[in-house]
């Protein structure tokens, strides 16, 4: 997909590791109680679907076929490795799809990072605190942080005789961790520029690619996209679930 836009260089250098980052939560006010489960059923039910959960776009591919093959690993490869270079690939093409959209995610336009309703992401500063940050901050030191240890030759050896080192399928978790959430603010906050350019195919492509290749290596954990409550309220986890549901995906 290197057609789909230019790679963008991170410009700032990430404040810390993202690691143990969780979904913030806003608390009621003092005097009031939280909606009852069927009252946040109800209420999501009158909510019109995201685009990206309606017809025809959800099933908007340019993968015919089952993904199974596209993650299974070839012969003779060693499974690090094979983790490795497709977590580059990923990395790479969400990197070009962002510098698509990138003058869309503007501080005022994403003031959080957020995925949802009641799904924003905060990130830990130097000083161990959860902080909010504008979407485009975030994502910043997303790729800053992943693009230093693609880049970094003792955690994705490149040269022959280098073994990858025992902590990389916990940093590749993390990288996925990360990934993911970038994946579910552009659904969230830019899918509608993704169908104006007529690029939805190629995004959900390469979205449930990286679904099943996560799925299959154990990378992948969807809890992380769901609400305080457990609900998924139209994110990206449902997604995976619809196309659970339609056969298109094992997740």
């Amino acid at each position: 997909m290197s057609f789909l836009g230019r790679l963008r260089a991170p410009r700032r250098s990430p404040a810390t590791t993202p690691t143990s980052e969780t979904p913030s939560q806003h608390l009621p006010p003092s005097n009031s109680f939280p909606p009852s489960r069927q009252q946040q059923q109800q209420q999501h039910q009158r909510e019109p679907l995201p685009l990206y959960l309606s017809q025809p776009f959800i099933r908007s591919t340019i993968v015919t076929g089952n993904y199974k093959t596209l993650v299974t690993l070839p012969k003779y490869v060693d499974p690090n490795e094979w983790v490795g270079v497709n977590i580059h690939d990923f990395f790479n093409n969400l990197n070009h799809f962002y510098g698509i959209i990138i003058e869309y995610d503007t501080v005022e336009a994403c003031p959080t990072m957020s995925a949802g309703v009641g799904l924003d992401f905060t990130w830990i500063d130097t000083n161990k605190r959860q902080v909010r940050l504008p979407a485009p901050t975030y994502i910043d030191y997303v790729f800053t942080w992943v693009q230093g240890l693609l880049d970094d030759e003792n955690t994705f050896p490149t040269k022959t005789g280098r073994e990858y080192p025992p902590t990389f399928p916990t940093t590749a978790k993390h990288i996925y961790k990360q990934l993911l959430r970038v994946f579910a603010h552009i659904y969230h906050a830019h899918f509608a520029l993704i169908l104006h350019l007529s690029l939805e195919a190629h995004w959900n492509a390469l979205f449930a690619h990286f679904l099943a290749f996560g799925k299959e290596y154990d990378l992948l954990d969807l809890r992380d996209l769901r609400t305080p409550g457990g609900g998924m309220n139209g994110g990206v986890a449902e997604l995976a679930e619809r196309w659970r549901e339609m056969r298109i995906l094992d997740v």
